[in-house]
């Protein structure tokens, strides 16, 4: 737009929606984690800041799968993938990304089984293989972390720059400052309730463009009307490689490489990033596998309905008096993910580059708060825990947290503001991910899943295989386009040749290392001992006992008292933790065989039974057939609605309850209400069993000695 001069909406619009609603859901995360902490006894310790209590259900996990799964590249690289080529590219887009995360449900389970007190999957690396593994796994994670925040920065702060005309340095800088405060102030919790509220905005937004699209915009309004238009534009500007040049076919080459490109990528933005993992670790056992399943069936329609809507949106307005730009767009503004800001604003003018500003920060900002929360539970945990202070606190690891948090959100600013001014867009470095980290991806995957995978398979796969993709990308650009430049290495060929090295070459050397050196036989219940929760007994007490008037004894002038009783107590609790345990275990064991099962169904379905008829038999989507596709995929973004956006709040229903009803006792001055319902009702308070432990088993002060309440154990161990 910059080439015009014309920009739909004014700076200011920018700065309203990047530091005002920003500043809306800060303040809201604020007092959600508030009204957690007064009325469901939540209280944020270490353990909480980082697994959320290990308690979610399954709408929430879902929801936050969705909202972590779409990206600023979800929306944008999709909607530049059908304006590139065609129908086809929606479904690339949207079938190669689902079924990572289907597939991640079977890991999900068995990192929860194997590892019950881990918080990152790079723990669960040096339990099993020591410093020099972990250590080349935290690279990778870390680069993984790095690659999504930097792609999300680029591509969100692109998008802002191309409707308000906000310098893109700027958005840079200010884009992050939001999720970084909720991030910091709740911890994991609020990056998944967070993620819930910006995923119905974005399905709201999604649902105006598709209602205006395909139904009641007067510009096109029809299914019919597109398909009009859209086959009008394959015959006056035919797509090289599809057949007969239409855009309304499957057969695409350009389409089918990068289904391949972003297949292998988000291997590895799943696989090794922690944020999947730590969402993993949060759900109650019986969710798990549900939230990543559903959250993969609901994820599937975003980007390819709403791909589909604005991309032949934009194909079809951009040779009118509609289209913002008066010409169609270049090559670099295509790469930078600019099609669906254009579109929204040639659909519904203003009004609609308002909705395509407020959902692509939506997407940005959710994505982003959950990476922050993935790169501080590894500084926290697989740096700071394990090699710099193994005896820290509860308080100092919370502190790290928060420092890790805004630390890794202004340095990848100051990246993503290199990036810019290098010139390099979203769309390379979303192709170029599973080059670098794609490596990676079994040798991790079998770290969880296979006792046999030996040492020397875990350490050196990674960076073998990642050499090797490098190397390979390289080639290829140099040999078939003669020279080595940022044009030629974003060439269809050159990527593919660099991902598909990078994912497929593991399975040479993981089994050959394996055979070579001799399996493994890594016996599971080590990782029981061997990872470790923090203990919060002092951050507990100090939760409970703040506000008090009474001053403490000093703890110095006072001995420790355990009596046969308090003994007794601590052994009720460790015997009812081990049952749990143990009944969690076989659910999960048995959940495993089913999701394995529902999981490579899906995967075949999505990547063979579904696409490959329609790309092998070249077929040219007729007037009926794509008004029915665009009916099945109506009714499919209504299933995700109700998924992500209905079932959360019933699932909940009773906390929300307990908090309407808390606030109105303290509206209606009927606080003590609230303080003796809470006493009669234990049992419907927000409780990790590690919390439930540390107030069983903490010493109180009687008679100027600890002792243990052994009445409230007993009385607890009952119910």
């Amino acid at each position: 737009m910059a080439d015009t001069g014309f920009v739909p909406l004014p700076q200011g619009a920018g700065y309203a929606v990047v530091l005002g609603l920003g500043a809306v859901f800060a303040f809201g995360m604020m007092l959600t984690t508030y009204l957690l902490k007064r009325y469901n006894k939540e209280i944020i310790t270490a353990e909480e800041f980082a697994t959320a209590g290990r308690s979610v259900k399954s709408g929430l996990i879902s929801a936050a799968v969705v909202s972590s799964w779409t990206w600023a590249a979800t929306l944008l690289t999709s909607t530049t993938q059908v304006y590139k080529n065609g129908i086809f590219g929606s479904c690339s887009y949207a079938f190669g990304a689902t079924v990572q995360i289907t597939l991640f449900a079977s890991l999900a389970i068995k990192a929860k089984e194997r590892a019950p007190s881990a918080r990152t999957y790079l723990e669960i690396v040096r339990a099993r293989y020591g410093t020099v593994t972990h250590m080349i796994y935290i690279f990778w994670g870390l680069a993984t972390n790095i690659l999504v925040t930097a792609m999300l920065l680029t591509g969100g702060s692109a998008t802002i720059c191309d409707l308000t005309g906000m310098h893109p340095v700027a958005a840079c800088l200010l884009v992050g400052l939001s999720p970084t405060v909720y991030s910091v102030f709740g911890g994991l919790k609020a990056t998944i309730l967070t993620d819930y509220a910006h995923t119905v905005i974005m399905l709201i937004v999604i649902l105006i463009f598709g209602f205006s699209t395909w139904a009641t915009n007067h510009k096109l309004g029809s299914a019919s009307v597109v398909w009009d238009l859209i086959k009008q534009v394959g015959e006056t500007r035919p797509v090289e490689g599809n057949h007969n040049g239409s855009y309304l076919t499957f057969h695409s080459r350009s389409g089918g490489i990068f289904f391949v490109i972003n297949i292998v990528g988000n291997f590895g933005t799943v696989f090794l990033d922690n944020g999947y993992f730590n969402k993993a670790f949060a759900a109650d056992p019986k969710s798990a596998y549900k939230g990543y399943i559903l959250g993969s069936l609901a994820w599937l329609p975003i980007p390819a309905f709403c791909s589909l809507t604005m991309g032949f949106a934009a194909l079809a307005l951009e040779q009118t008096e509609y289209w913002p730009l008066g010409r169609a767009m270049t090559a670099d503004e295509v790469a930078k993910g600019l099609v669906l800001p254009n579109a929204s604003t040639a659909l519904l003018g203003k009004g609609g580059a308002v909705l395509s500003l407020v959902m692509i920060y939506m997407a940005v900002t959710s994505a982003m708060s959950s990476e922050l929360i993935a790169v501080s539970t590894i500084c926290t945990y697989d740096i700071y825990r394990t090699y710099i202070n193994p005896n820290a606190t509860g308080k100092k690891l919370i502190w790290i947290s928060h420092l890790s948090c805004g630390a890794f959100a202004y340095i990848m600013a100051g990246f993503a503001i290199g990036l810019y001014y290098a010139n390099v867009s979203m769309g390379f470095l979303y192709e170029l991910m599973g080059i670098i980290i794609g490596g990676a991806v079994l040798s991790s995957a079998m770290t969880i899943l296979s006792s046999k995978q030996n040492w020397y398979s875990a350490t050196f796969t990674p960076p073998i295989a990642t050499g090797l993709a490098i190397m390979s990308w390289l080639v290829c650009t140099k040999t078939k386009f003669g020279a080595i430049t940022y044009a030629n290495l974003f060439e269809d060929d050159a990527m593919l040749t660099g991902n598909v090295v990078a994912l497929l070459f593991p399975l040479i050397t993981v089994p050959l290392f394996t055979f070579v050196f001799k399996p493994q036989n890594f016996d599971w219940k080590l990782l029981e001992t061997r990872i470790t929760k923090v203990s919060e007994e002092e951050e507990l007490r100090e939760a409970e006992g703040a506000g008090e008037d009474s001053e403490s004894p000093d703890p110095e002038k006072l001995e420790p008292v355990k009596s046969p009783i308090s003994v007794i107590a601590s052994q009720l609790v460790d015997d009812a933790e081990r049952e749990r345990y143990s009944a969690e275990q076989i659910q999960l064991r048995k959940a495993f065989k089913r999701t394995v099962l529902v999981c490579v169904s899906l995967t075949v379905a999505l990547l063979v039974v579904w696409p490959m008829p329609l790309y092998g038999s070249k077929y040219i989507f007729s007037r009926h057939f794509f008004i029915g596709w665009v009916v099945v995929f109506f009714i499919w973004i209504w299933y995700t609605v109700f998924q992500v956006g209905i079932y959360p709040v019933w699932e909940g229903r009773k906390s929300l309850a307990h908090a309407m009803r808390g606030i109105y006792w303290d509206c209606t001055g009927q606080t003590w209400k609230l303080r003796a319902w809470q006493n009669a009702h234990p049992e419907e308070m927000h409780a990790v069993q590690s919390q439930i432990r540390a107030q069983l088993s903490a010493p109180q002060v009687v008679d100027g000695q600890y002792v243990h309440h052994i009445d409230d154990a007993i009385s607890e161990e009952k119910s």
